[in-house]
């Protein structure tokens, strides 16, 4: 088996929608996916765009994706980075290509300085929850996630 991790480029839009369409099958939520080929291609490939996003193959056939970006921890003082997806094909898994790109994304973090990499994972997927347990991450229970979005961002925008 050989796994390799490059650039996503361009022409990966339409990759890494699919991969983006199938992890929302996976996690109950197909139809919350609203981004199209062009909106990938645009929000991740766009000059200045803040998000950057790997492909992982395995024996030159793409198996998966990452997208991450960088925030920044008034408490560190440095920046961090955020892992907004990381999906490897069911097919795939338990072969190691999660481990391997999680791992690449940890090298890069600790390169860059990033005081964190952080990510979020739904409650019920247990699988992932093992699988980040295993890699030494911890929970952050002491932290509630909000969002503002759609209607709701708008309203309150305008009010």
């Amino acid at each position: 088996m050989s796994l390799v991790i490059r650039n996503a480029v361009p022409a990966d839009a339409a990759i890494i929608h699919g991969f983006i369409v199938e992890l929302a099958v996976y996690e109950k939520a197909e139809h919350e996916v609203k981004a199209s080929i062009a909106d990938i291609e645009r929000s991740i490939f766009e000059a200045g765009s803040p998000v950057k996003a790997f492909i992982c193959l395995k024996d030159e056939v793409p198996i998966g994706f990452a997208v991450y970006f960088y925030n920044y921890s008034t408490w560190q003082g440095r920046k961090g980075m955020y892992l907004e997806d990381l999906y490897i094909s069911p097919k795939h898994r338990g072969g190691g290509a999660g481990k391997f790109l999680l791992r690449h994304l940890a090298q890069i973090a600790v390169a860059e300085g990033c005081g964190r990499f952080e990510w979020s994972v739904l409650d019920w997927n247990q699988p992932a929850i093992d699988f980040y347990h295993a890699v030494g991450a911890k929970p952050q229970s002491e932290w509630i996630k909000y969002r503002l979005a759609g209607e709701d961002l708008t309203n309150f925008a305008n009010s």
